[in-house]
C-alpha cells in the first residue's frame, strides 16, 4: 500500500473514530472478562466454602453453575464484539474506503 494512502487513512476522521470506538469497546470487554475470570479464580483460592454450597437436593455445588457462568460470559462478550464489528465498525470502514479511495 502506498505511503501516501496510509497517511491519508491515518489522518481521516472516520479512521480515528473507528479506532477509538473499537479500542474502547475492546478494553471494556477485556476488563469485564478479566474481572469475571479472576474473580472466579480468587473465589476458588480464598473462599472455596462458597463454591462448595449445595444447589438443591442433588450433588451439584454452587461452583458448577458459576463456572458455567464464566464460560457463558465469554461467549456473550464475544457476541457483543461481533455484533458491533458487523454493524457499526463495518459501516465506518465502508465510509473510510469510499472517502480515501482504497480497495475494499
Amino acid at each position: 500500500m502506498p505511503t501516501e494512502l496510509l497517511e491519508r487513512i491515518a489522518r481521516d476522521p472516520h479512521y480515528l473514530e473507528l479506532t477509538r470506538k473499537r479500542s474502547r469497546l475492546a478494553w471494556t470487554l477485556t476488563a469485564i472478562m478479566l474481572a469475571v475470570y479472576y474473580g472466579f479464580i480468587l473465589l476458588i483460592a480464598f473462599a472455596p466454602d462458597v463454591l462448595r454450597q449445595k444447589v438443591g437436593e442433588g450433588a451439584t455445588t454452587l461452583g458448577f453453575p458459576m463456572g458455567i457462568g464464566v464460560i457463558l460470559t465469554a461467549i456473550l462478550l464475544t457476541g457483543i464484539y461481533v455484533w458491533k464489528a458487523n454493524g457499526e465498525y463495518d459501516r465506518l470502514t465502508a465510509r473510510l474506503h469510499e472517502k480515501v479511495g482504497g480497495q475494499p
